[in-house]
């Protein structure tokens, strides 16, 4: 992979915005986990102001990221493939073992645990509700195992999952992306999905708040999008499709998993569901419509052989701009 160049003046800025212990130690501390203000306050044992303003001096170097979730802001690593070159090559040699770096390492955990111990919170107050949802279709693990089967085992750059929930997806797939986003528009959601990932050590993928139809992440650029469990919620599932494949690079996949046709409808009345499943059909009609070409689908039947249960379904489509330009190429080639 070509490495990107930055220009002298740029990097002045970013030495300059970098080479100061409590801006480094922010740095250190946003490649474990994204913070609030509040957070690092107390991280650093620093006042608010002060804290704010290390904040505004690596925004303006663009070594950081800030985005809202609801009434909190928090803070980031920047997705830019420069400067998170550069934070990974300067943060990597930190010595974790330092006094200074270590009681903010420790200080990190107690900030995790308080929020592990939140989504466990909701975990309980909600379960049910999941757990009869569960009982009716196959084990999660199956359909995991046939999600990993179709994304492979070749490593990519860049994965958004769209409707996050608790970040598995992200989890799941942690081994082969570079960086990974998940979007959700449920704050306590989002608690639960960054909870699940500093559990497992996920620390190079975030989780933002937004709306699927307009996700606050840049179009063009992501070798593989996720919708999970998500589009029998929506009123319009073909715009969330659309707005999915605006998100891919030339050649990348969507995975949608969902629920085939059913009939249960007090999933409707019970659990929000405004969709009882999606036929094949229908689901490659909205990706051509999205301009991408259908791959794969895979089934998965509950125990009882579908009777009275949910059959989840997985669809893998690709961006066909990859195709396109081989045509062109082809066609030069002959003309030629």
């Amino acid at each position: 992979m070509k490495r990107p160049r930055i220009r002298l003046d740029v990097m002045v800025d970013i030495l300059k915005a970098a080479a100061e212990p409590s801006r480094l130690r922010i740095l250190v501390l946003l490649s474990y986990a994204d913070l609030t203000v509040s957070d690092l306050t107390e991280i650093l044992n620093q006042s608010q102001p002060r804290v704010s303003r290390h904040l505004k001096l690596l925004l303006e170097a663009d070594l950081i990221a800030r985005y809202q979730e609801g009434s909190w802001a928090f803070f980031r690593l920047s997705d830019a493939e420069a400067a998170r070159e550069f934070i990974d090559g300067v943060v990597g040699r930190v010595d974790r073992a330092d006094p200074v770096a270590g009681r903010d390492l420790e200080r990190l955990e107690a900030i995790k645990r308080r929020r592990q111990e939140r989504a466990a919170e909701y975990f309980r107050k909600n379960a049910a509700s999941w757990d009869q949802i569960r009982s009716l279709h196959v084990a999660d693990t199956a359909v995991e195992a046939g999600l990993r089967a179709l994304v492979g085992e070749k490593s990519f750059q860049s994965m958004v999952d769209l409707g996050t929930g608790t970040g598995r997806l992200l989890e799941l797939f942690s081994p082969l992306y570079r960086r990974g986003v998940g979007v959700d528009l449920s704050r306590e959601m989002l608690a639960v999905a960054r909870a699940n990932l500093e559990r497992a050590g996920v620390a190079h993928a975030q989780v933002r708040q937004g709306d699927i139809y307009a996700p606050p992440v840049e179009r063009d650029a992501h070798d593989l999008v996720t919708i999970h469990q998500v589009l029998h919620y929506l009123e319009d599932p073909a715009a969330a499709i659309r707005e999915a494949a605006r998100l891919l690079r030339p050649g990348g996949r969507l995975v949608i998993v969902d629920f085939a046709p059913h009939n249960l409808d007090f999933l409707r009345d019970e659990h929000a569901h405004l969709r009882l499943g999606f036929a094949d059909r229908q689901i490659a009609e909205w990706l051509s419509e999205a301009e991408l070409d259908l791959e794969a689908t895979r089934s998965f039947a509950p125990e009882n052989g579908g009777e009275g249960g949910l059959t989840v379904k997985v669809w893998l489509a690709q961006d066909r701009r990859i195709a396109m330009a081989s045509e062109q190429i082809s066609a030069h080639k002959e003309l030629a």
